[in-house]
């Protein structure tokens, strides 16, 4: 059994998704948003750390999964995108868990099958894998399909012989 944190970092709103892995199935724990309101990105990117400090205390997962880099249009949001990310990935990093990060079409492909499924898509194959009754605001399904897409490569992984383990993933390590 493992406890996985996945998160969808931005800006302004951080989704984030808590699930266990018992055997092959997956069960959710928790789900939802940090909405950062703060007037300076410092300020926001402060409340994050501190937002994801708490609920790594309360459910004390093992493993982190995130979204790798992705180009955006407009250079000003991938910035902040990409210090949103930093800091999510420090406060883990911090409390000595592994980071995994996976692109987009990855996540997309392990939950819905396609690498180009749309937000609805996702959301909808979230709710269903995990029986979640009401389906999760769409930031924190994708947290939810990035902690599945780490659970689902963990199992398959773990089956594999070690002479045909490879994968692209990176993983960061703790300090």
């Amino acid at each position: 059994m493992i406890r996985i944190l996945g998160i969808d970092p931005g800006s302004r709103i951080t989704g984030y998704g808590i699930i266990e892995m018992r055997s092959n199935q997956a069960v959710c724990l928790s789900h939802g948003c940090f909405r950062l309101q703060q007037s300076s990105l410092a300020e926001r990117l402060s409340h994050l750390h501190l937002q994801l400090t708490q609920l790594i205390k309360e459910y004390t997962p093992q493993e982190m999964a995130i979204e790798s880099v992705f180009v955006h249009r407009n250079v000003d949001s991938a910035l902040k995108l990409g210090q949103a990310r930093g800091a999510a990935i420090a406060s883990v990093a911090i409390q000595s868990i592994p980071v995994h990060e996976y692109s987009p079409a990855e996540i997309k492909k392990s939950v819905v099958g396609r690498g180009n499924a749309a937000k609805q898509q996702v959301q909808h194959m979230v709710q269903a894998i995990l029986g979640i009754h009401k389906a999760p605001q769409a930031d924190a399904a994708d947290a939810l399909a990035i902690a599945l897409c780490h659970g689902h490569s963990r199992s398959l992984n773990n089956k594999l012989p070690s002479q045909v383990r490879t994968t692209r993933r990176r993983r960061w390590k703790s300090l």
